[in-house]
């Protein structure tokens, strides 16, 4: 798997994109982009402002709302970490929510396959819903693999302009760990050839290139990752001053 250089931007993830995709058919990149950054197709329709502001929400929240996005490997641990650090949020006080990839399958996705396309629809409606959660004043954790830079990039684009935190972690860990723990078999099926177009095997990932932090699985604890991940939230402004303390003073250590 090629790990891109380059600094941190809408503009090289579609590069990357566009230079692993060399070997899809027709104009899938092209579909895909324009999936993610399409227009509003609704026509006759106007925002609606709340009368709640978002300084209220933060005030009876104790926190400020923001996406925790965690990208990586199938089964680098993910869900693992996203959970870990829900009840860690919860047990401090901090209300959060996991949006896991299987889960949103579920229901809010249920209609989306795996192809590129799909792919790309799932993460954009992802990526909009954990920016409705981060209005309301909550902190979103999502788990998703979610392999291409372009789709990450649109996320994180979408909360900046929006003015919510947005930090990407990358769960690094070594595609033979990966495929070592394989607790769905779906490493083995793609080995076989039996799944078409898995990640890690024949599908690319594109690691982040500037991630606020990387978390290695196969080196450290879930706890100890779950204890960096809240020290980066601390130091990126998910809490006031005055409340920081609290959420990291209490816990793991």
């Amino acid at each position: 798997m090629e790990k891109f250089l380059g600094a941190r931007g809408v503009s090289h993830g579609k590069k990357a994109y566009k230079e692993h995709s060399k070997a899809r058919t027709g104009n899938q990149f092209q579909r895909v982009c324009s999936l993610i950054d399409a227009p509003v197709k609704a026509t006759n329709i106007v925002w609606h402002h709340a009368q709640v502001t978002g300084t209220q929400r933060e005030a009876l929240l104790n926190q400020r709302g923001g996406t925790i996005w965690l990208t990586g490997l199938p089964s680098s641990g993910k869900s693992t970490t996203a959970y870990a650090l829900e009840l860690e949020l919860f047990k401090r006080g901090f209300p959060a929510y996991v949006l896991d990839g299987d889960n949103v399958r579920h229901g809010l996705n249920k209609d989306l396959g795996f192809s590129s396309v799909d792919r790309a629809e799932n993460i954009r409606r992802v990526a909009e819903t954990a920016k409705l959660f981060a209005d309301a004043g909550m902190v979103v954790i999502t788990s998703f693999i979610s392999p291409y830079r372009v789709e990450r990039d649109f996320a994180r684009r979408i909360h900046l302009a929006a003015g919510f935190r947005f930090l990407e972690v990358h769960i690094d860990t070594p595609v033979e760990v990966c495929e070592g723990r394989d607790p769905k078999g779906h490493y083995a099926k793609a080995r076989a050839g039996i799944l078409k177009g898995f990640t890690g095997v024949d599908d690319p990932y594109e690691a982040p290139l500037c991630p606020e932090l990387v978390c290695r699985t196969a080196e450290i604890s879930t706890r100890e990752i779950v204890f960096r991940i809240i020290e980066c939230m601390a130091k990126e402004g998910f809490w006031r001053d005055e409340v920081g303390p609290l959420a990291l003073g209490r816990g793991l250590r």
